[in-house]
């Protein structure tokens, strides 16, 4: 949001800076002189790029930190590309951070993003790639639910960064040619097809489901191929929506195998009972993880053998890591939406016992600074991979 500056406020001022590396959020880093012992301020500026010369323009400031947009470019970065959309400038529309870099190089710093939160957070060094996926067209033209602000007159709009304010859109260049906005009157059939086999989800028109065409098919196939589930074995799926992994899992581990989905959304509990009716080895369960873990105990004789955790923005964090760990499963993956989530919870599960064995990020969210991530983790003693 755009602050209205007091006496002392920097909003609305304008720097020469020279832009530094890449932050976690879609902003880079440049430092402000202050006139206080020669120290600097950090300034979070957006529609920037590491190693250029620009202008910024203050928008808010915290006291501690500065967000600011580049609002012209004395030396652009070789990697800078005409932004496709027209709105995608400072002060225009929010919704992409990074249609003025070209898409190679969006990878590349949404991989230095994943690694520096991996190095930060949990103190792993690792390398990281940024893969495409199929679905979208050179980043545009993905996303299959649009939620616009509509106005009198028939207008719709979406809204600045950080702000209420409205810009006025004829076409976003990241929707899908089919994209819908998200409808209460019922729900809406999503056909998946993985070389695990095809499978069809009965989906709230208003509830969760990926916006990238080619991310459930991604995912299953990623956290699958990571897992490994054998005939016989017993799974937890946690934050497990209306059953997305659940399905394909329970084709994976038989009529011997079992599933447990825990989601504590109600509307996605009762499609999940429908959508997984067909395997009699599943079992729904609507509760907080958390809590479900906690009233299930520790699991006697063999436990759990198998983890899917795909938990909201905020991560899983450290108790149900734990209650996780207590299960002693021989793998766990995690589907994580944000970097700096996954790699504090990868410190939580350092800390009861298993390590990071594999990742792969996806690149789900083309134009923006989102990106998708898929960790393995094992016992540290375990000689997997």
């Amino acid at each position: 949001m755009t602050e209205t500056p007091d006496a002392d406020s920097l909003v609305g001022k304008r720097f020469d800076v020279e832009v530094g590396a890449v932050a976690h959020g879609g902003h880079f880093v440049a430092r402000i002189p202050t006139d206080i012992d020669d120290r600097e301020m950090v300034a979070f500026v957006r529609h920037a790029l590491p190693g250029e010369q620009v202008t910024i323009e203050i928008t808010e400031d915290s006291g501690r930190f500065l967000r600011a947009d580049a609002v012209s470019v004395d030396v652009p970065s070789p990697h800078r590309v005409p932004a496709p959309c027209p709105l995608a400038h400072p002060g225009g529309c929010g919704g992409c951070d990074f249609q003025h870099v070209e898409l190679a190089e969006q990878r590349a710093l949404k991989a230095t993003v994943v690694m520096e939160q991996l190095s930060r957070l949990a103190g792993i060094t690792r390398s990281v790639e940024v893969e495409a996926v199929p679905g979208d067209q050179d980043g545009l033209f993905w996303r299959t639910r649009m939620q616009y602000v509509h106005l009198p007159g028939g207008d719709q709009g979406l809204r600045k960064h950080r702000s209420h304010e409205v810009v006025l859109v004829d076409r976003c260049l990241i929707a899908h040619p089919d994209a819908r906005e998200p409808d209460r009157s019922g729900p809406v059939e999503e056909v998946v097809e993985t070389s695990f086999g095809t499978r069809s989800f009965t989906v709230a028109g208003d509830g969760f489901w990926q916006v990238h065409p080619g991310a459930p098919r991604v995912l299953v196939e990623t956290v699958l191929g990571m897992l490994e589930p054998q005939a016989g074995e017993r799974v937890l799926d946690l934050y497990a929506g209306v059953g997305l992994f659940s399905a394909f899992l329970a084709d994976a581990v038989g009529a011997r195998g079992a599933v447990t989905a825990i989601e504590s959304d109600k509307q996605a509990t009762d499609l999940a009972t429908t959508n997984l009716a067909a395997f009699p080895g599943v079992s729904v369960v609507r509760d907080r993880v958390d809590r479900a873990l906690n009233r299930m105990g520790k699991a006697e004789g063999p436990g759990v053998d198998l983890v899917v955790l795909d938990p909201p923005r905020a991560g899983a964090k450290r108790q149900v890591v734990r209650a996780i760990a207590e299960r002693a499963p021989r793998a766990v993956t995690y589907v994580a939406c944000d970097p700096a989530a996954l790699a504090r919870d990868v410190a939580y599960f350092a800390e009861a016992g298993y390590r990071l064995a594999d990742l792969r990020a996806l690149d789900l969210f083309p134009m923006t600074s989102h990106v998708e991530c898929v960790a393995l983790l094992v016992k540290s003693d375990s000689g997997l991979r």
